[in-house]
């Protein structure tokens, strides 16, 4: 019996102990060809992904011997995790392994946008000498509005705060008690009300139905004049259409997205925008972040199939013998 398939790139100590201790075939490039995963899926006890495999109800169905589903991740939207629990298999993520990077992402980005460093750095590579084109803005006194306040944007939060940010949130899953809103002496509050008061709206929620579109055009016309959008969650929770409007009309004056309703996305009018920063979805891309993501997931695999608890289990199923 086979025992681990990981179908994405991963790599690192952590893959070459797992595979010391299970039989472990890895095939970067299994995930762009569902048809040969679904007929190779039912001789393997666990499966590792990222973000581009798709784990359906077809795949659960064909997977009779797959105990474990591990997500080297945060984001659970290529995961059916209610068909999972229904075929009793284990769904396990790496929920807080990449916050920090993705923090410092977000910081990146929000002081890319109010100094314009990209378009400055295009522009003298060229040639020129266009320092007042490139008059931008400082964050210190200005307002950072966390449109979720978990882990990363809790870490985002407390990064602004070093540059003499206040910080308010809107998270629906929070208390006004709680401790890390406390430790970010952040107002939490209504998502109109973040919009409107908010010099910078940073995102970190996840794909759910509740959150998709959640930024459409009336919430765009909530947001202050000039203020900065970022987005470093999921892109589905963004109606693209309605942000280019409001970068078009000036209503914003800026946004940076490291992530796309669909991944890689077709070039649109957004790519045109020189108030936009575009990247390929590499929040959580450094070493350190890796090196933690794919530590915690093999564990938690190798932990399973072993008949241990999982650490970060996503949903609770009853055990099952599939030897």
């Amino acid at each position: 019996m086979s025992d681990v398939l990981i179908t994405e790139s991963l790599r690192g100590k952590a893959v070459d102990a797992l595979a010391s201790r299970f039989k472990v075939a890895l095939l970067p490039d299994l995930w762009k060809d569902p048809v040969e995963l679904l007929r190779v899926i039912g001789d393997y006890r666990a499966i590792i992904i990222r973000n581009q495999t798709r784990i359906d109800e077809a795949i659960l169905k064909a997977a009779k011997k797959l105990v474990v589903i591990g997500r080297a991740g945060v984001g659970l939207n290529n995961v059916d995790v209610a068909a999972a629990t229904r075929a009793k298999i284990l769904v396990t993520s790496t929920p807080d392994q990449n916050a920090i990077s993705v923090a410092e992402l977000a910081m990146g980005l929000i002081l890319s946008l109010a100094r314009k460093i990209p378009a400055a750095d295009a522009d003298t590579r060229l040639g020129n000498w266009n320092r007042m084109k490139f008059l931008g803005v400082e964050l210190y006194g200005k307002t950072l509005g966390l449109v979720g306040a978990g882990r990363t944007g809790y870490l985002t939060g407390r990064r602004a705060q070093a540059f003499g940010m206040n910080v308010i949130a809107y998270d629906p899953y929070l208390s006004k008690d709680n401790i890390l809103l406390s430790e970010l002496n952040a107002e939490l509050t209504s998502l109109d009300d973040l919009l409107r008061r908010s010099d910078v709206v940073s995102c970190h929620l996840p794909a759910t139905p509740e959150t998709e579109d959640l930024f459409n055009a009336a919430r765009f016309a909530l947001m202050k004049q000039g203020a900065f959008f970022i987005n470093t969650s999921r892109g589905e929770i963004v109606v693209e259409e309605a942000l280019i409007a409001a970068l078009e009309r000036g209503a914003l004056a800026g946004a940076a997205l490291d992530v796309r309703a669909s991944e890689p996305p077709a070039r649109g009018k957004l790519e045109s925008l020189p108030n936009v920063i575009l990247l390929p979805h590499v929040a959580a891309f450094t070493n350190e972040a890796q090196d933690r993501v794919t530590r915690a997931i093999c564990e938690d695999v190798a932990r399973v199939l072993e008949g241990k608890p999982a650490i970060n289990a996503v949903n609770r199923i009853q055990a099952v013998n599939r030897m």
